[in-house]
């Protein structure tokens, strides 16, 4: 039997399991790209004003660690630059997706079932890769048709950008393939993964902050993400920049598929670490358990938001620098409302950003509960003296005290920077805590509903996922797009005061906060009453 015996097959099977989600993230990534240029263009209307906008904030060194380096004045090199955090995002998509097609259908005993049948060993690994690469293509080329056709920019670079988009994507697809070989568990092989995509970033960061003539500029070279700013859209591109990441992809390739020849059905190939002989005494409860399942995440996170808070106070005094030294832009703004006010919107607008990572971290947290149950160790915990409330309490205290912790790890990070930059640590810590802290009710919405969702219909908690997305669509593009403000308000960040640039209002706070209570209310509810384990 051929190796690849049945991979049509199975390619066709991930298109209908992922026929909601493949195609949320294949027109969101888009939709957030062409929402840049209806914000440049109401923003910075004239050639002066981008001008005036590249000598001070774009060459900020905050902004290009931040977003990436900018070549150019005009609008399309500037939509380039601000949507520079999208090669993460595509790239994070892509590498998640090949991991969940694969080591996570072999940790499920799912991989076992199908290799019974006519499927050759390496089916699974390339129907992955082949729906991956092909959802990359069609969402470099509606980024390329939407920056041109919805934009009005140079057909060039609006290709080259969305190109550069999909071999980004290719190329960590690549790495989420052959991390599936090296760990057994699906947990680590994400963790080896994002351990890829985090060192290229910081790659990416040095190198791009130093300057192409500073000391480090050439570490920018080593990153598939400073590849893929490094075509330069919308600059003189340079098509030749794609044959590295087409490279890497075949050494990727050509590395997982032997790995995958080499090990058992359900082993990898780094050997997991044994534990310790006896358990530590916090296991004996439910609480204990669930530090213990979910600390890599409360970890994992907190640095990631320590991180963002670093970028994002840094970006805040670029952005408070930039005004200062610019005259033309001060009158400009002053027509929009006053400098200061843009500089509330600026911060209002990053801890929007902070929120909707954390809500995403409330997701992850709670679905623990669905993860455990589908693997089928929650049923020997619940067979005990443990009750269900109770075990699904101790994951609920991290889908909802996580996210918190992380949000204001970043809040305080980010103004603690801003401060320490503008002279004003006193002032500003508050103030960007403050607007960070005010988020947690529409979080926890989030967190919450996927906690209802696997009480009442664990088969479908994973839909809290394409709830998240729209989120993201409705707060990034919404206004954009002029959507009726009845569909805005199905966000529960809609509703949020955006602080500081608004004041502090407790309605909607206090109504966010009793949903959110009577989701957790109604899924512990269901849980009580279903069978266990539904998988």
């Amino acid at each position: 039997m051929n190796g690849l015996t049945g991979t049509l097959g199975l390619a066709r099977l991930i298109l209908r399991r992922d026929r909601f989600l493949l195609p949320l993230w294949i027109l969101l990534v888009p939709l957030v790209v062409m929402a840049s240029i209806g914000g440049f263009q109401e923003l910075l209307p004239t050639e002066a004003a981008r001008l005036t906008y590249y000598e001070g904030t774009a060459k900020s060194p905050a902004i290009i660690g931040m977003l990436g380096p900018v070549y150019g004045a005009d609008l399309g090199a500037l939509v380039a630059q601000r949507s520079g955090f999208m090669f993460i995002v595509v790239s994070l998509i892509s590498l998640l997706t090949v991991i969940r097609h694969t080591r996570t259908e072999e940790e499920a005993g799912r991989r076992e079932l199908l290799g019974a049948t006519v499927v050759g060993r390496n089916a699974p690994l390339f129907a992955a890769l082949l729906v991956t690469f092909a959802a990359n293509v069609v969402l470099g080329l509606l980024t390329g048709l939407g920056l041109q056709g919805g934009g009005g920019l140079a057909a060039g670079g609006s290709f080259a950008f969305g190109l550069a988009l999909a071999a980004c994507g290719w190329v960590f697809a690549a790495v989420g393939a052959v991390a599936a070989q090296l760990a057994q568990s699906a947990g680590a092989a994400r963790g080896i993964g994002l351990a890829v995509l985090g060192l290229a970033f910081a790659l990416r960061l040095a190198g791009d902050t130093a300057g192409e003539d500073g000391a480090t500029g050439w570490l920018s070279w080593l990153s598939p993400i400073g590849w893929g700013q490094h075509i330069r859209a919308f600059a003189d591109e340079r098509w030749w920049l794609l044959a590295p990441s087409l490279a890497a992809v075949v050494l990727l390739v050509a590395a997982a598929v032997p790995l995958t020849a080499r090990r058992d059905l359900g082993a990898g190939i780094l050997p997991p670490r044994p534990g310790p002989a006896d358990a530590a005494p916090y296991l004996r409860g439910p609480l204990g358990l669930a530090w213990r399942l979910h600390r890599a995440l409360v970890i994992g996170w907190g640095a990631g938001f320590v991180v963002l808070g670093l970028m994002y106070g840094s970006a805040a005094d670029a952005v408070e620098q930039a005004l200062k030294g610019n005259a033309e832009l001060q009158e400009m703004l002053a027509r929009l409302g006053g400098s200061d006010r843009f500089s509330d919107a600026f911060i209002a607008a990053i801890v929007s950003v902070m929120a909707l990572a954390a809500s995403g971290y409330a997701i992850q947290a709670a679905l623990r509960m669905r993860a455990e149950e589908a693997a089928l160790r929650s049923e020997p915990v619940l067979a005990g003296s443990v009750s269900r409330v109770g075990w699904a309490a101790g994951h609920l205290v991290f889908a909802v005290a996580g996210p918190a912790f992380a949000l204001a790890l970043g809040g305080l990070t980010a103004g603690v920077v801003y401060g320490a930059a503008s002279g004003d640590v006193g002032g500003a810590v508050p103030r960007v805590l403050g607007a960070a802290l005010v988020q947690l009710p529409a979080v926890a919405v989030l967190g919450a509903l996927a906690t209802l969702l696997f009480g009442l219909v664990p088969r479908f908690a994973a839909a809290a996922w394409a709830v998240f997305g729209a989120c993201v669509l409705l707060g990034q593009v919404g206004a954009l797009l002029r959507l009726d403000e009845r569909i805005l308000d199905l966000s529960p960040f809609t509703h949020v005061p955006q602080v500081p640039a608004e004041e502090v209002t407790l309605a909607p706070l206090a109504w966010l906060t009793g949903i959110a209570a009577a989701f957790i209310l109604g899924g512990l509810a269901g849980l009580r009453r279903r069978d266990i384990p539904v998988t």
